[in-house]
């Protein structure tokens, strides 16, 4: 069996993915070689999901870390789930394989595990990221998104990519995609932000409801490292509910706030630039935490988010 589906959930397009990911954003101040490191480290813990992004500017780095454990022996690429995503610049439905193409190149892959819609916000394409007029408002683009996902869908069908997705869609972006007429294939997951303090209950049990798996970034609050987290919000990992928890399991916030999604059916993506934190993360897989637990961590949902929304 290949390792993939060691604590993964099968998708509803048949393949698995593992429940337990490593996120690779990182503020501008994190070399891009220290990103390389992390992902060579995290492959040696035991990690094989690894999400980045066309915005990230870091697949050259992500496609080296894993070309270098192929070619030592350490993993092989059937072992590995990559998830990259097109950016706002891309939604066009011409250009959404062209990014695709442009990320695969980088990687040195041939193709990914997951492609996701990363915002459900159409930009002016171009080189800019976050095209701006001379006033330095974005600068939006007219964008159907259900001829966005059209596109998506040619990208499995060439086998590009094994499954589709989106991310930061609200319940009523992803009905539209499910609601659309001649729909080939369904989302197979929806990546937001989700964790204690925006723990996305409703939104959890619609996307059961559907059969999309629910992925958590930010599954450990955020520093306010980038210019568009939220400032002023309490740092999660210093909950008392949260550090009570860990204490009595003597694990640590980190691995609590982890194996709460897990044990929700939510796919948690793990940050982090530290081997010993890498490590400790990746534990989250080695324990249970009891119905109590749930429930007292069910009850610090307060709507709290870390990641504005940029635009």
């Amino acid at each position: 069996m290949s390792s993939v589906k060691l604590c993964s959930v099968k998708l509803n397009d048949g393949f698995f993915m593992p429940m337990l990911g490593f996120g690779t954003s990182a503020p501008n101040k994190v070399a891009k070689s220290e990103v390389e490191e992390a992902v060579m480290k995290a492959i040696d813990v035991g990690y094989r999901h690894f999400d980045s992004a066309y915005l990230y500017l870091n697949e050259e780095e992500i496609g080296r870390a894993i070309q270098k454990k192929i070619a030592d022996g350490s993993v092989k690429r059937e072992d590995i789930f990559y998830t990259s995503k097109v950016w706002g610049t891309f939604l066009r439905p011409e250009l959404v394989q062209t990014s695709l193409e442009i990320s695969l190149r980088k990687l040195q892959l041939s193709y990914v595990d997951l492609y996701l819609i990363h915002i459900p916000i159409p930009l002016k394409p171009g080189e800019e990221l976050f095209p701006k007029d001379e006033h330095g408002e974005l600068i939006f683009d007219t964008v159907d998104l259900c001829a966005t996902w059209e596109a998506m869908e040619k990208c499995k069908d060439s086998g590009l990519a094994k499954s589709i997705g989106v991310s930061n869609f609200n319940h009523k972006q992803l009905e539209r995609i499910l609601d659309k007429p001649s729909l080939k294939y369904k989302p197979v997951c929806n990546q937001v932000e989700c964790q204690p303090y925006l723990n996305q209950s409703k939104l959890l049990e619609f996307c059961k409801s559907q059969d999309i798996v629910l992925t958590a970034y930010a599954a450990l609050g955020s520093n306010s490292g980038k210019e568009w987290l939220s400032k002023n919000n309490p740092v999660l990992l210093e909950d008392p509910v949260l550090s009570a928890i860990a204490a009595r399991h003597r694990r640590t916030p980190a691995q609590v706030a982890l194996r709460y999604q897990l044990q929700r059916g939510v796919v948690a993506l793990a940050k982090s630039f530290n081997e010993e934190r890498i490590r400790e993360n990746f534990q989250a897989l080695d324990f249970q935490l009891t119905p109590e637990d749930m429930e007292s961590l069910d009850s610090l949902n307060r709507n709290i988010r870390y990641f504005v929304d940029p635009l």
